[in-house]
């Protein structure tokens, strides 16, 4: 697929997964992880927001915006997007944490501008990047399971083939 084809698609599923992401985290953030309720609740609730958008975008880019080069593998597939997913969240965390709790901007514009903007922002490109040339990677051969030893060995006349 042409890459600005694939940069649309992801684009989109990106695009539910923000609204995934923002809904729940400002939800949270202004509700439960209120941080005049807990003082790290504006970390949990990027947290618990960006894991369920994870999963959302897990879902689209395996089906629809890579859908033509995943694997057979999902279990391997999904680790890979998920470690390659949670690297792009420390990288919204770190924004996050340095703009709330180093630089001391605390409203809830301010955390949304520092995680949902740029944070997302830096995050998306370096998940676009490792998404198309390694999780879902069209040239990349996974290794073949070993086959069973009944498989590999067929009965000749001199005994199992392979036996010697």
């Amino acid at each position: 697929m042409a890459f600005a084809g694939q940069l649309g698609k992801f684009g989109a599923v990106g695009l539910v997964g923000f609204v995934v992401d923002v809904t729940v985290f400002n939800l949270l953030r202004s509700t439960v992880f209120d941080p005049e309720i807990v003082h790290a609740g504006p970390i949990y609730a990027k947290i618990v927001s960006t894991v369920l958008a994870i999963l959302a975008n897990w879902i689209g880019n395996r089906y629809w915006t890579f859908g033509t080069s995943r694997r057979p593998r999902a279990l391997r597939e999904g680790l890979e997007f998920f470690a390659v997913s949670l690297v792009g969240m420390g990288i919204g965390l770190f924004c996050l944490w340095l703009s709330h709790y180093v630089l001391g901007y605390t409203s809830i514009i301010a955390d949304n501008v520092s995680s949902n903007v740029i944070g997302l922002g830096l995050g998306a490109v370096f998940r676009f990047t490792l998404y198309r040339y390694w999780v879902f990677a069209p040239g990349r051969v996974d290794a073949a399971p070993a086959a069973p030893a009944v498989d590999r060995l067929t009965a000749g006349p001199r005994g199992l083939v392979g036996e010697r």
